[in-house]
């Protein structure tokens, strides 16, 4: 999942990144107020997509059971913002992992 969004994330792609979260998934920011769904996490990525500046995703651990994933990230978007994500995700009857919970800034 973090090489899948980084490298849509770094082609510019808001629609290829969007694709990667189920429909009703949660994105919760920087403001820790969880925003729900495809459309309202896409307004979320917006601004972070328009600097234009490549993101390096490491994963610190990477936890699965069955379906179901805890993805614990270092994230850095060129020398501008970082973070430690905390995310869960599902893999889907197409067998694609999607993100069910986005927290970027959600590092203990």
């Amino acid at each position: 999942m973090p090489a899948a969004f980084a490298e849509r994330f770094n082609d510019g792609d808001a629609r290829a990144v969007q694709e990667l979260y189920e429909a009703e998934a949660a994105f919760v920011p920087e403001s820790g107020v969880a925003v729900h769904g495809t459309g309202d996490i896409a307004r979320q990525n917006a601004p972070f997509l328009g600097l234009g500046l490549p993101i390096s995703v490491r994963p610190r651990h990477v936890h699965v059971a069955d379906d179901i994933a805890l993805l614990i990230v270092d994230w850095e978007i060129e020398g501008t913002v970082s973070g430690t994500a905390t995310d869960v995700a599902r893999r889907g009857v197409d067998g694609y992992w999607r993100y069910v919970i986005d927290s970027p800034f959600g590092g203990v």
